[in-house]
Protein backbone atom coordinates (compact mmCIF):
# COMPACT_ATOMS: atom_id res chain seq x y z
CA UNK A 1 0.00 0.00 0.00
CA UNK A 2 2.80 2.64 0.69
CA UNK A 3 4.59 1.46 -2.61
CA UNK A 4 1.77 2.84 -4.04
CA UNK A 5 0.85 5.91 -2.66
CA UNK A 6 4.21 6.75 -3.49
CA UNK A 7 4.59 5.52 -7.53
CA UNK A 8 1.25 7.45 -7.37
CA UNK A 9 2.51 10.59 -6.21
CA UNK A 10 5.66 10.39 -8.66
CA UNK A 11 3.29 10.05 -11.58
CA UNK A 12 1.08 12.83 -10.16
CA UNK A 13 4.32 15.15 -9.97
CA UNK A 14 5.48 14.03 -13.55
CA UNK A 15 2.32 15.29 -14.47
CA UNK A 16 2.22 18.89 -12.87
CA UNK A 17 5.62 18.95 -14.61
CA UNK A 18 4.35 19.02 -17.75
CA UNK A 19 3.14 22.52 -19.64
CA UNK A 20 1.76 23.83 -22.49
CA UNK A 21 4.70 23.74 -24.95
CA UNK A 22 7.00 23.43 -22.21
CA UNK A 23 6.48 26.93 -21.23
CA UNK A 24 2.50 27.44 -19.26
CA UNK A 25 1.38 25.68 -16.49
CA UNK A 26 -2.65 25.33 -16.29
CA UNK A 27 -2.61 24.50 -12.37
CA UNK A 28 -5.10 26.90 -11.01
CA UNK A 29 -6.95 28.04 -13.66
CA UNK A 30 -10.75 27.76 -13.09
CA UNK A 31 -13.15 27.47 -15.75
CA UNK A 32 -15.85 30.32 -14.13
CA UNK A 33 -18.45 29.18 -16.26
CA UNK A 34 -20.44 26.78 -14.41
CA UNK A 35 -21.79 25.07 -17.99
CA UNK A 36 -18.56 25.07 -19.28
CA UNK A 37 -16.40 23.01 -16.74
CA UNK A 38 -17.04 19.73 -18.12
CA UNK A 39 -15.87 20.92 -22.02
CA UNK A 40 -12.61 22.57 -21.36
CA UNK A 41 -9.83 20.59 -20.58
CA UNK A 42 -6.88 21.90 -19.39
CA UNK A 43 -4.63 19.16 -18.79
CA UNK A 44 -1.67 19.81 -20.07
CA UNK A 45 0.59 18.93 -23.38
CA UNK A 46 4.00 19.43 -24.40
CA UNK A 47 2.55 18.58 -27.84
CA UNK A 48 -1.44 18.81 -27.97
CA UNK A 49 -2.45 16.42 -30.32
CA UNK A 50 -4.05 13.15 -30.05
CA UNK A 51 -4.33 12.13 -33.54
CA UNK A 52 -7.99 12.28 -33.32
CA UNK A 53 -7.82 9.31 -30.80
CA UNK A 54 -10.98 10.62 -29.19
CA UNK A 55 -12.96 11.20 -32.53
CA UNK A 56 -14.85 7.63 -32.77
CA UNK A 57 -16.26 8.52 -29.01
CA UNK A 58 -19.47 11.20 -28.34
CA UNK A 59 -18.41 14.68 -26.83
CA UNK A 60 -14.96 12.85 -27.30
CA UNK A 61 -13.48 15.99 -28.48
CA UNK A 62 -13.96 17.09 -24.61
CA UNK A 63 -11.54 15.23 -23.76
CA UNK A 64 -9.27 16.95 -25.83
CA UNK A 65 -7.16 20.02 -24.82
CA UNK A 66 -8.17 23.43 -25.37
CA UNK A 67 -5.28 24.44 -27.04
CA UNK A 68 -5.43 21.77 -29.40
CA UNK A 69 -9.01 22.28 -30.06
CA UNK A 70 -7.52 26.16 -30.90
CA UNK A 71 -5.27 24.66 -33.32
CA UNK A 72 -7.37 22.47 -35.05
CA UNK A 73 -9.90 25.45 -35.66
CA UNK A 74 -6.82 27.56 -36.85
CA UNK A 75 -6.42 25.05 -39.72
CA UNK A 76 -9.97 26.16 -41.47
CA UNK A 77 -10.57 29.58 -41.07
CA UNK A 78 -11.58 30.67 -43.96
CA UNK A 79 -15.02 27.99 -43.59
CA UNK A 80 -18.00 30.03 -42.65
CA UNK A 81 -21.26 27.83 -42.57
CA UNK A 82 -20.49 25.08 -45.06
CA UNK A 83 -18.60 27.17 -47.45
CA UNK A 84 -14.69 28.45 -47.95
CA UNK A 85 -15.17 31.95 -48.13
CA UNK A 86 -11.51 32.70 -47.88
CA UNK A 87 -8.60 30.04 -48.85
CA UNK A 88 -7.11 29.01 -45.67
CA UNK A 89 -3.61 29.24 -47.38
CA UNK A 90 -0.76 28.05 -45.88
CA UNK A 91 -2.78 27.53 -42.59
CA UNK A 92 -4.83 24.20 -44.13
CA UNK A 93 -4.01 20.73 -43.03
CA UNK A 94 -0.05 21.78 -41.11
CA UNK A 95 -0.82 20.94 -37.99
CA UNK A 96 2.61 21.96 -36.42
CA UNK A 97 2.61 24.86 -38.17
CA UNK A 98 -0.37 26.32 -36.75
CA UNK A 99 0.85 24.73 -33.26
CA UNK A 100 3.96 27.11 -33.51
CA UNK A 101 1.51 30.07 -34.88
CA UNK A 102 -0.34 29.29 -31.35
CA UNK A 103 2.60 29.02 -29.08
CA UNK A 104 3.66 32.69 -30.53
CA UNK A 105 0.83 34.25 -29.89
CA UNK A 106 0.62 32.48 -26.27
CA UNK A 107 4.61 34.66 -25.81
CA UNK A 108 2.58 37.83 -27.77
CA UNK A 109 -0.34 37.44 -24.87
CA UNK A 110 2.32 37.09 -22.10
CA UNK A 111 4.01 39.84 -23.12
CA UNK A 112 1.27 42.15 -23.39
CA UNK A 113 -0.63 41.32 -20.50
CA UNK A 114 1.60 39.83 -18.03
CA UNK A 115 -1.03 37.33 -17.58
CA UNK A 116 -0.90 33.15 -17.85
CA UNK A 117 -1.82 33.05 -21.57
CA UNK A 118 -3.37 29.64 -20.72
CA UNK A 119 -5.94 31.41 -18.62
CA UNK A 120 -6.79 34.05 -21.10
CA UNK A 121 -7.70 31.86 -23.42
CA UNK A 122 -9.95 30.45 -21.31
CA UNK A 123 -11.64 33.90 -20.12
CA UNK A 124 -11.97 34.94 -23.65
CA UNK A 125 -14.03 31.72 -24.56
CA UNK A 126 -16.35 32.26 -21.64
CA UNK A 127 -16.97 35.61 -23.03
CA UNK A 128 -17.03 34.51 -26.39
CA UNK A 129 -19.44 31.74 -25.83
CA UNK A 130 -23.11 32.42 -27.11
CA UNK A 131 -25.57 31.27 -24.99
CA UNK A 132 -28.34 30.75 -26.90
CA UNK A 133 -28.97 31.09 -31.02
CA UNK A 134 -32.58 30.48 -33.50
CA UNK A 135 -33.34 27.71 -35.05
CA UNK A 136 -35.52 27.45 -38.33
CA UNK A 137 -38.04 24.79 -39.05
CA UNK A 138 -41.00 24.52 -41.14
CA UNK A 139 -44.57 25.04 -40.56
CA UNK A 140 -47.00 24.98 -43.16
CA UNK A 141 -45.65 26.52 -46.10
CA UNK A 142 -43.84 28.94 -44.02
CA UNK A 143 -40.57 28.53 -42.15
CA UNK A 144 -40.24 29.71 -38.57
CA UNK A 145 -37.25 30.84 -36.32
CA UNK A 146 -37.56 30.65 -32.43
CA UNK A 147 -34.85 30.69 -29.58
CA UNK A 148 -32.98 27.70 -28.42
CA UNK A 149 -30.51 27.15 -25.92
CA UNK A 150 -27.12 26.35 -27.31
CA UNK A 151 -25.41 23.32 -25.57
CA UNK A 152 -21.87 23.53 -24.17
CA UNK A 153 -20.36 21.37 -26.64
CA UNK A 154 -21.16 23.52 -29.33
CA UNK A 155 -20.87 27.32 -27.39
CA UNK A 156 -16.98 26.37 -27.30
CA UNK A 157 -16.57 24.97 -30.68
CA UNK A 158 -18.22 28.62 -31.90
CA UNK A 159 -16.33 30.73 -29.53
CA UNK A 160 -13.31 28.63 -30.92
CA UNK A 161 -14.49 29.02 -34.63
CA UNK A 162 -15.68 33.04 -34.49
CA UNK A 163 -12.17 33.93 -32.43
CA UNK A 164 -9.65 32.02 -35.13
CA UNK A 165 -12.10 33.61 -37.90
CA UNK A 166 -11.76 37.08 -37.35
CA UNK A 167 -8.04 36.87 -36.46
CA UNK A 168 -7.60 35.37 -40.41
CA UNK A 169 -10.03 37.89 -41.60
CA UNK A 170 -7.99 40.79 -39.48
CA UNK A 171 -4.33 39.07 -41.26
CA UNK A 172 -5.61 38.26 -44.89
CA UNK A 173 -4.48 40.51 -47.46
CA UNK A 174 -3.27 42.88 -44.88
CA UNK A 175 -0.34 44.19 -43.39
CA UNK A 176 -0.64 42.55 -39.75
CA UNK A 177 0.52 39.07 -39.06
CA UNK A 178 -1.64 36.02 -38.19
CA UNK A 179 0.12 35.83 -34.71
CA UNK A 180 -0.67 39.49 -34.15
CA UNK A 181 -4.13 39.50 -35.27
CA UNK A 182 -4.63 36.14 -32.66
CA UNK A 183 -3.77 37.67 -29.80
CA UNK A 184 -5.32 40.99 -30.75
CA UNK A 185 -8.50 38.81 -30.93
CA UNK A 186 -7.88 36.68 -27.56
CA UNK A 187 -6.75 39.68 -25.46
CA UNK A 188 -10.12 41.84 -26.82
CA UNK A 189 -12.47 38.69 -26.16
CA UNK A 190 -10.71 38.41 -22.81
CA UNK A 191 -11.39 42.11 -21.84
CA UNK A 192 -14.48 41.12 -23.41
CA UNK A 193 -14.80 44.61 -25.34
CA UNK A 194 -17.04 44.49 -28.28
CA UNK A 195 -15.28 47.32 -30.13
CA UNK A 196 -12.44 45.55 -30.90
CA UNK A 197 -13.35 41.91 -30.61
CA UNK A 198 -15.18 40.46 -33.68
CA UNK A 199 -16.10 37.16 -31.32
CA UNK A 200 -18.01 39.48 -29.12
CA UNK A 201 -20.12 41.62 -31.70
CA UNK A 202 -21.25 38.26 -33.37
CA UNK A 203 -22.30 36.45 -30.07
CA UNK A 204 -24.24 39.57 -28.89
CA UNK A 205 -25.65 39.75 -32.86
CA UNK A 206 -26.78 36.31 -32.35
CA UNK A 207 -28.40 36.84 -28.83
CA UNK A 208 -30.23 40.23 -30.10
CA UNK A 209 -31.80 37.62 -32.47
CA UNK A 210 -32.19 35.09 -30.59
CA UNK A 211 -33.84 37.80 -27.75
CA UNK A 212 -36.13 39.13 -30.95
CA UNK A 213 -37.56 35.67 -31.70
CA UNK A 214 -38.56 34.12 -28.41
Amino acid sequence: MKYWLVKNKNQQDKMSEIKFFGKWDAEGIEVKDPGLKRYINLQPFTIPRTRGKHSQQQFGKSKMSIVERLVTKLMVPGHKGKKHVLTSGRLGGRFLTNAKIVKRTFEKIEELTKKNPIEVLVRAIENAALREETASYQVGGIIVRRAVVTSPQRRVDIALRNITQAAYRKAYGKKMDIVSALADEIIAAYNNDASKSEAIREKERIEREAEASR
